[in-house]
């Protein structure tokens, strides 16, 4: 299912997850026709390089696995500045929905908006009768992997390398009080 280059984890189940509460200044919305060039400069300072809005068409949006209304942005003067993803993926329905490409653009990190866009996936997939949620992060990505473990993500061993990654992203989360459960 991955590459050992990434991290996998997952959240066993969504029996419970806390309520969406959006930060002040902030709006939680959906995809709408239009976006892809807001998501590409999200992804773009966030994800990785070489994002525009014709790509974002192509890549996310006109694959089977994009469903609108599963697609979230968090706007700050309604301007999108994070986005997440929940991606319904043919190899684990029905059980596991796939939480895809989380990004928060630079100057809006800190906010809560990383937490509140995953939590708006987990929330999504609950809603459409899923049990557990999976995500592939890197080492490098530990503000996101503090979220993710906060809310209630456990790291998926499927590699020999991953025990000793995982004692080192620990390890490296551990000095910031309220991000490794």
């Amino acid at each position: 299912m991955s590459s050992p280059s990434q991290l996998e984890m997952v959240r066993p189940h969504f029996n419970d997850l806390p309520p969406l509460d959006v930060p002040s200044g902030c709006a939680l919305r959906t995809y709408l026709p239009g976006d892809e060039n807001h998501w590409a400069r999200i992804m773009n300072d966030s994800i990785g390089s070489g994002w525009d809005g014709v790509r974002c068409l192509r890549e996310l949006v006109n694959r089977v696995q994009f469903q609108a209304d599963g697609c979230f942005f968090a706007t700050v003067d309604g301007v999108p500045q994070g986005t997440a993803t929940a991606y319904v993926l043919e190899a684990f329905q029905p059980d596991a929905g796939y939480v895809h490409m989380v990004g928060v653009a630079p100057a809006q990190r800190g906010r809560g908006l990383g937490l509140l866009l995953t939590l708006a996936t987990l929330h999504w997939f609950h809603r459409k009768g899923f049990r557990q949620a999976l995500l592939r992060t890197d080492d490098w990505r530990l503000p996101a992997i503090g979220v993710y473990l906060r809310l209630g993500f456990e790291p998926v061993l499927f590699d020999d390398s991953h025990a000793a990654r995982w004692a080192e992203v620990r390890r490296q989360l551990r000095p910031h009080p309220g991000v490794v459960p």
